[in-house]
């Protein structure tokens, strides 16, 4: 049994919590590493902008909680055209701007900004940095340290969210010039190389479509147009948008590919993962992998399962060589375990597949399905009032090409090259955040020592 003794004087000392939970030996000595002197709020510029109050009158790019990487500094942003703004689109971010969701702190779903034309979303609290730079402020908000600050000041009952205040109220560690000039150089070279790697990897995706002819294609609604009886009767559909000419040109143009195609069945064997119910989520075991969980790129860890509540959990692991396909909700993410992947079990809307031929290899196969080529045809076939769900059995039909050995080749070249950025960013997150994390608990000589044993003459980090 744990426990805490408190004085009642410091139950109302800063923000009057009488819960248990708030209370927590482990959050008391978390908020004890750091002093109370300084907080993020005296770091940051207050009153950000938003497009309710300041409209922009313009097309622009939406950020959401949910397309920020928990794992490095990834980012992603969907085109919203002017007039069609969703609900939660608010604040106006600038280039260096660190934002912090604030719903299910516990995720630690933190970007810093980048590029100028973004809207974040209203469940992000934006940090504006001042006196401090964004990017040591960006690794700060990836520690332990400031991920157990926000769990403890969680004050909902169903749903685990804080408010900007508290994010704000965070005190902040604050690192001498070096130190601080240290970690900001970290963050660029983390930053350098994600760019890097978005960039080869636009370049083998330019290249798949170039090959097959289609680099300049753009898919086309139509209003109307004209399908046989026999058509409709050989698909066994009715409604009309399976039949949207758009889907029927990407067909074409991979069926006339001059190096042949196949169905996907011909190149892989499917497996379905399992099938999982949210009372079976536990908070420790074998990371559960759903759909929300797979990108191309990697593969987040949010909720587990144990292994006591399957005999044989072992035939549901994948191994490396297979890619996770995502057939229900958002079918057609497509992920290759290039390497071997820790204990993992995917959900029953992921199918795992395994190839059983060499005419395609892994890596050109999986951009492949991660291209329009496969986009289109699943989001023709793709049905449900609700959730959308792309069945195996029409997953098997998908055509396709079957990419000349030289141009596989330099695709697998420039895929595997990005896959290494990736994780050299992700390494070099990984030691700015281990160094002030460090700094917060020991002190920065002791983290300064660490990362020399790490990465040998900091001088030559970041430019420092």
């Amino acid at each position: 049994m744990k426990y805490s003794i408190v004085m009642y004087s410091e139950v109302g000392s800063d923000d009057f919590r009488l819960d248990a939970e708030y209370w927590r030996p482990d959050f008391i000595q978390n908020a004890a590493l750091v002093s109370a002197e300084h907080r993020i709020r005296d770091f940051v510029t207050p009153n950000i902008r938003n497009i309710k109050s300041a409209p922009v009158g313009r097309d622009f790019e939406y950020l959401e909680i949910s397309k920020i990487s928990l794992d490095n500094l990834a980012y992603e942003t969907t085109p919203v055209v002017v007039g069609e703004e969703p609900d939660r689109a608010y604040y106006i971010l600038q280039p260096g701007d660190v934002v912090v969701s604030t719903v299910r702190p516990n995720r630690n779903a933190v970007a810093l900004i980048g590029q100028e034309g973004i809207i974040g979303s209203s469940g992000l609290a934006v940090l504006r940095a001042k006196g401090i730079a964004p990017e040591y402020l960006f690794a700060f908000c990836k520690t332990n340290y400031f991920i157990q600050c926000l769990v403890r000041a969680n004050k909902a009952s169903m749903y685990p969210a804080v408010a900007a205040k508290d994010v704000l109220d965070t005190p902040l560690f604050v690192p001498s010039p070096r130190f601080e000039a240290l970690i900001a150089g970290l963050i660029k070279d983390a930053l350098l190389s994600i760019d890097i790697a978005k960039e080869v990897y636009a370049q083998a995706e330019t290249q798949l479509l170039s090959e097959v002819g289609l680099i300049e294609w753009r898919p086309e609604h139509h209003l109307t147009f004209i399908v046989n009886y026999s058509e409709m009767q050989q698909a066994g559909r009715w409604d009309s948008d399976y039949f949207q000419p758009k889907y029927g040109e990407i067909v074409d143009a991979i069926k006339g590919y001059a190096g042949g195609w196949a169905t996907l069945g011909e190149l892989v064997t499917l497996r379905k993962g399992i099938e999982v119910g949210s009372g079976e989520y536990r908070d420790a075991g074998i990371p559960f992998v759903r759909v929300s969980n797979l990108s191309p790129f990697e593969i987040t860890e949010e909720k587990y399962i144990s292994e006591s509540l399957y005999s044989e959990i072992a035939q549901h692991q994948p191994q490396q060589g297979e890619i996770l396909l995502t057939k229900d909700a958002t079918p057609g993410i497509a992920h290759y375990l290039s390497e071997p992947p820790q204990p993992l079990i995917p959900s029953g809307g992921i199918l795992r597949l395994r190839s059983k031929t060499d005419r395609l290899n892994n890596e050109c196969l999986t951009l492949l399905l991660n291209s329009l080529l496969t986009k289109e045809q699943a989001n023709r076939d793709a049905g449900g009032s609700v959730i959308m769900h792309w069945r195996p059995e029409q997953i098997e039909q998908v055509v396709i090409p079957i990419i000349a050995p030289e141009t596989q080749g330099e695709i697998r070249e420039r895929v595997a090259e990005s896959a290494a950025l990736r994780r050299q960013s992700r390494r070099l997150l990984e030691l700015a955040k281990g160094a002030v994390e460090l700094a917060i608990e020991r002190d920065e000589a002791v983290a300064l020592g660490w990362l020399a044993g790490e990465v040998g003459d900091l001088v030559t980090l970041g430019g420092c």
